[in-house]
């Protein structure tokens, strides 16, 4: 029998990494023992890895399973990704400091086939410690012969840009971009559906499992790193009502990111007709659906999935909440029209909603 589609929660996939810990307990996630957890994979459609539903009645499946039984009633108007689900979405837990890496772009992933595919992707910044840093781009005026040279000499990170972060603001990362999660900082990650990264330094550190360095991809990096364009600067809105807010972070052609502020008691129909996912940041609520006597319940730490062809479904916020929205746009004959606001397309009444100036919002930039 075909289940009808509703609201997905999924398992997370817990990843041990040489540079993770234990902070994901603070997102609610119940980490296997003894291990340095430094990923929880929560929407995964990778060869190697299938997110499984957590409860109700879809319980059991794979978003693999999902896509092919629920089709465009799942994805709407939205293609798949490389023949995959489109996003892959994951938490991660920096105790030490990621490699310095750098993901493939289409032309690159092409040449390589298989399932190397390109890879962009946003970091959100959960939480991060005082001195708490990302490493985002090169500095200004390194090329190719200057990189490599310092890759040689072991001062690759002498040409990197060190950027410190805290918690609210949101970096883009389109393939080529050279990058490093720096130590101390925890973050959700929004990508596309691809597990690609070419190492080209590692902080000179040994896998105690091993006994040995982590492999390098020396030449693969330098062929993948964008020596020439600048990473696109992202430009913020931000729309408030009586009951919520939304903030535009990331607007790029893989995925789009805003963060919704909902207050405690808040209720409303949800208005899409297309597949968004919610990423939990905070707070707790509910949605209730025809066919499922029991609300589906979520709480910090979930992802959310709302197939396309989800009706009649009800949103009630049982504590004050936050999470990040992640849709993938479409190519549109409108686009030389104004869109609607977020808050008309939300149902919000034009005399609740109130414009915030950059220099009067409440939220880093």
């Amino acid at each position: 029998m075909r289940v009808i589609v509703h609201p997905v929660v999924f398992e997370p996939i817990y990843k041990p990494r040489i540079w993770g810990g234990r902070g994901l307990q603070r997102l609610g996630k119940t980490l296997p023992a003894d291990e340095s957890i430094g990923e929880s994979w929560e929407l995964v459609d990778l060869e190697d890895d299938q997110s499984v539903v957590r409860d109700g009645p879809a319980q059991g499946m794979t978003l693999r399973q999902l896509v092919e039984t629920w089709g465009s009633d799942l994805l709407g108007d939205v293609p798949l990704f490389g023949g995959r689900f489109p996003l892959l979405i994951k938490f991660l837990d920096a105790v030490s400091d990621l490699s310095v890496q750098v993901h493939p772009d289409e032309a690159r992933a092409r040449q390589h086939g298989g399932d190397v595919r390109v890879k962009h992707e946003a970091w959100y910044v959960l939480d991060a410690q005082p001195d708490g840093a990302i490493y985002y781009g090169l500095a200004h005026n390194v090329d190719r012969a200057g990189f490599a040279k310092a890759v040689t000499a072991g001062k690759v990170v002498d040409l990197l840009k060190r950027v410190p972060v805290k918690a609210g603001q949101c970096y883009y990362l389109p393939s080529g971009t050279v990058h490093a999660l720096g130590a101390g900082v925890m973050v959700a990650e929004i990508q596309t559906p691809s597990d690609t990264t070419f190492r080209v330094y590692d902080w000179d550190r040994v896998d105690a499992k091993t006994g040995k360095p982590r492999d390098l991809h020396i030449e693969d990096a330098l062929e993948c790193i964008n020596f020439d364009t600048p990473i696109p600067k992202q430009e913020r809105s931000h729309v408030v009502s009586v009951w919520a807010s939304v903030t535009r972070l990331v607007t790029c052609e893989p995925f789009l990111i805003e963060r919704i502020r909902m207050q405690e008691g808040a209720e409303q129909e949800i208005p899409y007709d297309g597949l968004v996912v919610w990423v939990v940041l905070q707070g707790k609520g509910q949605i209730e659906y025809p066919d499922r006597p029991e609300p589906l319940l979520f709480q910090a730490g979930d992802t959310v999935l709302l197939p396309a062809a989800l009706k009649a479904a009800q949103l009630k916020i049982t504590e004050q909440a936050m999470w990040l929205e992640v849709t993938v746009p479409l190519p549109s004959d409108l686009a030389p029209f104004e869109r609607p606001s977020q808050a008309e397309l939300r149902g919000q009444h034009p005399s609740m909603v109130q414009i915030i100036p950059p220099n009067q919002r409440d939220h880093p930039e």
